[in-house]
């Protein structure tokens, strides 16, 4: 049965991971005695546990063996355990998944997002950088940010990236988790965003990445991105536009004969040419503005091919997120 094959691909995960534990202690010798909370276990228990309590979560864990660890048990030995334990069970875990399934697909479809979850802790276990003091709780609590690639076809996450609360940026974790995606032989990455992940720096990664991207961006109406391109005379349409990326006003920076010039200021993110020089950076997208209902539209950016996917599919590429 596939979801055994799924869990053979975890454990085999863990086991790899467990065997080399001392490479995700902060000693040698943390983790390596026969303990009731071996590194394997520790590890598995932390990727499995629930939302109820932690002495709830153990008897579970143990099939309620009274002498299962002690919640104090567990804090001993997760201090011990490196975060990159579990970014290491998640690699792995991705690349034996992907043994089992070896369709041939032109291309892999990836939903990025991002969540934030908020959660109790103590100094020990979150650093400080994750704290917020406001709320009820005099003690205050815990956030981060979790940005994730999520494989529409797999229906697995290819990637995560976890952020700080304070440190927030679904732009540069974006961009971090593009650069670093593997790629498969013979088939093109298609990246899907909302809004939130629309900007002329996230398509120059996918770019350069020689990718694709598809992502939702304010009406034409609006001052967003696509707000002051030349457009039909038509409520719905597919259109093909070029822009040069400047990110200074000098006047003798030349703009080639049918691309639009679009300044990028100091306050965005753009890697690739750095505020107030004289280069230039060319894109080319499609605008695709379709109705969703009476009196809404949507409107769609991509670099995705026009005869490989009309504008009928980028649709339902979308929805399908």
């Amino acid at each position: 049965m596939f979801h055994q094959k799924i869990k053979q691909c975890f454990s085999h995960s863990v086991h790899l991971v467990s065997s080399v534990i001392s490479e995700f202690t902060y000693s040698d010798t943390d983790l390596t005695r026969n303990r009731k909370f071996p590194a394997d276990k520790l590890i598995t228990f932390l990727v499995s546990q629930g939302s109820s309590s932690t002495k709830n979560e153990l008897l579970d864990f143990f099939d309620m063996d009274p002498q299962s660890p002690t919640a104090s048990a567990l804090n001993q030995q997760r201090a011990k355990l490196s975060p990159d334990a579990l970014e290491a069970v998640f690699r792995h875990f991705n690349h034996f998944a992907s043994f089992y399934d070896q369709k041939k697909l032109r291309c892999r479809f990836l939903a990025a997002d991002g969540s934030t979850f908020t959660f109790f802790s103590k100094p020990a276990f979150a650093p400080e950088e994750y704290h917020v003091s406001e709320g009820h709780s005099i003690k205050g609590f815990y956030s981060m940010h979790l940005n994730a690639f999520y494989d529409l076809q797999k229906h697995t996450y290819s990637d995560a990236l976890i952020q700080p609360i304070h440190q927030k940026d679904e732009f540069s974790a974006f961009c971090e988790m593009a650069d670093r995606h593997d790629l498969l032989t013979g088939t093109k990455d298609v990246f899907i965003g909302d809004r939130g992940y629309c900007s002329y720096n996230n398509m120059a990664h996918v770019k350069e990445k020689g990718q694709y991207f598809l992502f939702r961006t304010k009406d034409i109406h609006s001052k967003g991105l696509v707000g002051n391109f030349e457009f039909p005379d038509a409520d719905s349409f597919d259109i093909q536009v070029n822009v040069t990326l400047v990110r200074s006003h000098k006047k003798k920076i030349s703009i080639k004969e049918g691309y639009y010039k679009r300044f990028v200021d100091a306050a965005a993110s753009f890697d690739y040419v750095a505020y107030g020089s004289l280069d230039t950076y060319d894109l080319s997208f499609r605008i695709v503005r379709f109705p969703i209902s009476d009196d809404s539209y949507e409107c769609i950016v991509t670099n995705l091919p026009s005869d490989e996917f009309p504008s009928e599919q980028i649709k339902l590429l979308y929805y399908a997120r």
